[in-house]
């Protein structure tokens, strides 16, 4: 890997998909015993919950709230 000018560097895809890191994810880089170490973040948001916060209130079924889950499945399939 190479760091560019702006101090970056780029974390194969490989080692990202087997941490699990995800475009987005919040991590630190540490310094332990002369070496650095990227660590997430803890207690940052996963994908999903950004995921979740991006999406919530764009669904523009307003009647749906507080509905049961049978009452949605009714609703969506038109009976």
């Amino acid at each position: 890997m190479k760091l560019n000018s702006k101090g970056q560097v780029t974390i194969p895809a490989a080692l990202r998909a087997r941490h699990g890191l995800h475009e987005g994810d919040e991590v630190d880089v540490v310094e332990e015993g002369g070496a650095l170490r990227i660590v997430r973040v803890s207690g940052a948001e996963s994908r999903g919950q950004r995921l979740v916060r991006h999406m919530r209130g764009r669904g523009g079924a307003r009647e749906a709230e507080g509905m049961s889950t049978d009452e949605l499945m009714d609703l969506l399939r038109g009976e």
